[in-house]
């Protein structure tokens, strides 16, 4: 990092040092003769150019945008208020052009400067929709719902007429009706998870420490599919209690380790389990509302990692990273954390996978009633 991008001028950003080059966004600061005075590490990223050679440099000439960008400076100048442009594509030069949203702010306490925002529209559309299935996937998972108990019947009566012609067959065709008893008992499996997807109640929430989750899940995987795995934890014991479903956000967890599991291997690996708290990412929905997420839970492994070309999609029904999987094992998993007003997403590269859930605290009413009901149940006692 550039000693320009490190320390913005005293008066160039209306937060610490720390915040600006926190913000997961490019974010730049332009004088009255719209100079970059300050550029953030984000925005050096989204050009490619370092923070020393942008600064000082007129912004037109950095950042190539379909839309009038003099003006909406000028604007934001003239009224002393913030100008908003959607949907613009916006590019340095060296690259292509990137869809995003622009936030243009005068700067408080320092005359004709100006704050500029980009917010690119995947990042935006992600965070707007909530990982909400889209509708597409809604509508396969309806059909395929519908029609599930309806193809489970005869699929029973497939399996055991292949069973009982194996029976006085030799060994060579026994092959070929091993094949259908093996591949009906696969369809049944995801008409199974298909059934679940869709018949998942709506969370029962009451006040929960996320680390008597997290020791359940983990003892339960050692015991199970995660026998010859390394588990780790490492664990913030300060954490404040969230406000969830016990038993959905216990699915969650066992389905991440045993993901995590198998991306491994037989050969086995390392897991490591994760909390901390993160007051940086807050949930916007799209009717506007929203809250923080700090409570973060990560789930590492050191396996290969997931394909490149459905990484983006990896929570969508149907997408799976391995061969015969249904898909639908983390599109329940998103599902689940979406109906707790969560976040989740995924960092991977080859040797390290990273599965993040973002969860709100339990909101004070919640924890006021708990320990009311606590003293109520000391007193009887």
């Amino acid at each position: 990092m550039t000693a320009a991008s490190a320390k913005p001028a005293a008066n160039a950003v209306p937060a610490s040092e720390n915040l600006w080059n926190s913000l997961p966004v490019p974010a730049f600061v332009a004088d009255a003769q719209d100079i970059i005075r300050a550029i953030n590490p984000a925005a050096e990223q989204f050009l490619n150019l370092s923070a020393r050679r942008l600064v000082g440099s007129p912004i037109l000439d950095r950042l190539a945008i379909d839309a009038p960008l003099e003006g909406a400076l000028a604007r934001a100048r003239a009224d002393h208020s913030a100008v908003f442009i959607q949907n613009a594509d916006v590019s340095g030069g060296n690259s292509a052009p990137v869809a995003c949203n622009i936030q243009i702010a005068p700067m408080i306490g320092a005359p004709g400067e100006v704050l500029l925002i980009l917010e690119p529209r995947q990042l935006s559309d992600r965070l707007g929709q909530n990982h909400a299935v889209k509708s597409s996937a809604r509508s396969a998972i309806g059909m395929a719902e519908m029609l599930a108990h309806e193809i489970k019947n005869p699929l029973a009566g497939i399996t055991g007429a292949a069973q009982l012609l194996a029976m006085n067959l030799g060994a060579e065709d026994r092959e070929m009706t091993d094949l259908i008893v093996a591949e009906s008992r696969r369809i049944v499996a995801l008409l199974d998870q298909v059934e679940q997807f869709g018949n998942l109640r709506p969370p029962k929430r009451k006040i929960v420490n996320i680390h008597d989750i997290l020791d359940r899940a983990r003892r339960s995987a050692q015991l199970g599919f995660a026998g010859h795995m390394t588990i780790l934890d490492d664990f913030d014991p300060s954490l404040p209690p969230t406000f969830v479903d016990r038993d959905q956000i216990m699915q969650v967890v066992l389905n991440l380790l045993k993901n995590a599991t198998e991306a491994c291997g037989p050969q086995g690996g390392t897991i490591r389990i994760r909390t901390f708290f993160d007051l940086g990412l807050r949930l916007r929905r799209q009717d506007g509302s929203g809250g923080a997420l700090p409570l973060q839970v990560e789930i590492i492994d050191d396996g290969p990692g997931l394909p490149p070309e459905i990484a983006a999609d990896i929570f969508e029904p149907f997408v799976s990273g391995r061969e015969n999987g249904t898909g639908l094992g983390l599109a329940l998993v998103s599902k689940i954390i979406s109906d707790h007003d969560g976040w989740i997403s995924v960092d991977t590269v080859p040797g390290r996978t990273v599965f993040r859930i973002s969860l709100p605290v339990a909101p004070p009413e919640a924890q006021r009633a708990a320990a009311g009901q606590d003293a109520h149940s000391g007193k009887d006692n």
